[in-house]
């Protein structure tokens, strides 16, 4: 099964991913640990990586789509995979899936975690993970970049026909019974 965990910041999207690897045995693959492990290890990629990164620059799509193709080839993601942050962009989407329709494979479903703005940012600041951009302004840029810039492949994923919308507020349980009984 191949998941693409779908929501804004604050939607809950880690907290659901670690729960779905549990309970389907498919690894959780975030964009960011990928581009950790490539730098850390060196890697051609991880060089092409940590060259724009240090630049100030972000990472082309191309690229990204690369990291996360380069990762789902490795056997321990035969059985599927949730992806989290990832797609980013149309383009992302675009690329990777005609990369799964060349392996004969594709998207089974996209979960997206619909959460009030008012919630999202509550959330965000209540985490105490204290990263520098979590006040309340810095949090409605990151939103206002996720409507604009992200949320598009949301149209994307329900063209395709594989997206779910599922309503991100309630207990983690209550949640997670709602995303299970879209992937069942």
């Amino acid at each position: 099964m191949k998941i693409v965990l779908f929501g804004p910041p604050g939607a809950g999207k880690g907290t659901q991913a670690k729960l779905i690897e549990e309970k389907f045995g498919i690894k959780q693959l975030s964009t960011g640990d990928i581009f950790r492990s490539h730098i850390k290890n060196q890697t051609e990629l991880g060089k092409k990586v940590k060259s724009i990164l240090d630049s100030g620059n972000l990472v082309p799509d191309s690229v990204v789509v690369e990291l996360v193709v380069d990762t789902v080839k490795n056997p321990e993601f035969e059985k599927g995979y949730i992806l989290d942050g990832f797609p980013r962009t149309v383009v992302q989407a675009e690329e990777f899936d005609a990369f799964l329709q060349s392996t004969g494979s594709k998207i089974d479903a996209c979960i997206g975690l619909e959460v009030p703005k008012d919630e999202l940012i509550k959330r965000i600041l209540s985490r105490g993970e204290g990263r520098a951009d979590d006040t309340p302004e810095k949090v409605a840029v990151r939103l206002d970049v996720y409507e604009k810039e992200t949320a598009p492949v949301m149209g994307y994923y329900k063209k395709t026909g594989v997206f779910s919308s599922i309503d991100g507020v309630g207990t983690i349980d209550e949640i997670f019974g709602r995303i299970t009984s879209k992937l069942a």
